[in-house]
């Protein structure tokens, strides 16, 4: 074991790094940011519009990042914010919002259901349940700190 890890989460730690350095690529690559990415996708999975509370709940992002990067794309005319109930906002895409998520987050969606087919179903089912567990256990330790 080198410093605090072990070389089981060395590893684990490196992957999740790697993971997530190949989504900022992608959002490099396809000319937007990681944080108008996040929102792009969530809002592709949630059906066009969002409560704007649950975008960076959903999509891991804080809640600063996504409210300076929503600011940013109401700006450019790719989303537009309805009121919902009192306070909260509804984030819903534009025509030019579709269209840019077609280009960005749905190709990125595309991908990742290409690469999880591509996989047998016992090793998609085996990746989720170990996946699973590690949150389900991660969340129970918290508790402790």
């Amino acid at each position: 074991m080198s410093g605090y890890f072990s070389r089981d989460m060395e590893r684990l730690n490196y992957l999740l790094s790697e993971i997530h350095e190949v989504y900022h690529d992608v959002s490099v690559r396809l000319g937007v940011s990681d944080s108008a990415m996040d929102i792009l996708y969530t809002l592709c999975i949630a059906g066009d519009r969002c409560p704007l509370r649950d975008i960076a709940r959903l999509s891991g992002s804080s809640r600063q990042t996504i409210h300076s990067a929503v600011r940013g794309l109401e700006r450019d005319g790719i989303i537009r914010l309805e009121a919902k109930n009192g306070r909260d906002k509804l984030v819903c895409l534009t025509d030019a919002g579709r269209t840019l998520t077609e280009a960005t987050a749905q190709r990125v969606i595309a991908m990742e259901n290409e690469i999880f087919d591509s996989w047998e179903e016992k090793e998609r089912e085996q990746y989720l349940h170990f996946l699973q567990k590690y949150l389900t256990d991660l969340r129970t330790k918290i508790k402790d700190l």
